[in-house]
């Protein structure tokens, strides 16, 4: 492998305008790619939780719960297209049940819970560069989601596509775009 590849792939991050948080993240895992890590746990090394509480063991209390609510935001992981399926979009735009897209049955979920409790309860979208235009279109024929000083979405860092064999960044410069990808679901925290 080799420092070009990575010094590559840190410059095209750069240029595209990705966090330097998120370009220190994809320096970090790619180390570990290189030494061939996999970030995998061998079953040998996880313990069973053996007791753990049971829900209906658990009061906290109503007041606790509402004070709770009050400073909780819901977040959803909005970066997958479903080019699987065939489709050029997110795939919480799919229609599922009875002309509901799962991003209509989410945004109901939130507004259903807000008329129980009388909370703000924030929906936030973690979209990737892939997801978020046609997200937020969608998201417009909800008047009264958006809540006061909290944005609908954010958005996923992005990082090179690399090659297998030598880890420099792909190039296809019929349609620059696919030289990208996100970081995956744990870059809530960069992005």
């Amino acid at each position: 492998m080799s420092a070009e590849g990575l010094a590559a792939a840190q410059a095209a991050m750069r240029e595209a305008g990705v966090h330097p948080a998120a370009v220190d993240v994809f320096t970090y895992y790619y180390g570990q790619l290189e030494r061939g890590e996999t970030g995998v746990l061998p079953e040998s090394e996880i313990e069973p939780l053996t007791s753990p509480p049971r829900i209906d063991e658990l009061d906290p209390g109503e007041a606790a719960g509402r004070d709770a609510l009050a400073v909780t935001a819901v977040i959803k992981l909005n970066g997958g297209l479903g080019t699987s399926m065939g489709m050029a979009r997110a795939k919480s735009l799919l229609e599922v049940r009875d002309g509901l897209s799962f991003l209509d049955i989410i945004v109901r979920q939130v507004q259903h819970r807000r008329s129980q409790t009388s909370a703000r309860l924030p929906l936030v979208f973690m979209n990737s560069f892939r997801t978020r235009v046609d997200t937020l279109a969608v998201l417009e024929r909800y008047d009264d989601l958006a809540v006061d000083g909290v944005d609908l979405d954010f958005v996923q860092s992005q990082e090179p596509k690399l090659r297998s064999d030598d880890l420099t960044p792909v190039s296809w410069p019929a349609d620059p775009a696919l030289e990208w990808c996100p970081p995956g679901h744990g870059d809530l925290y960069p992005a």
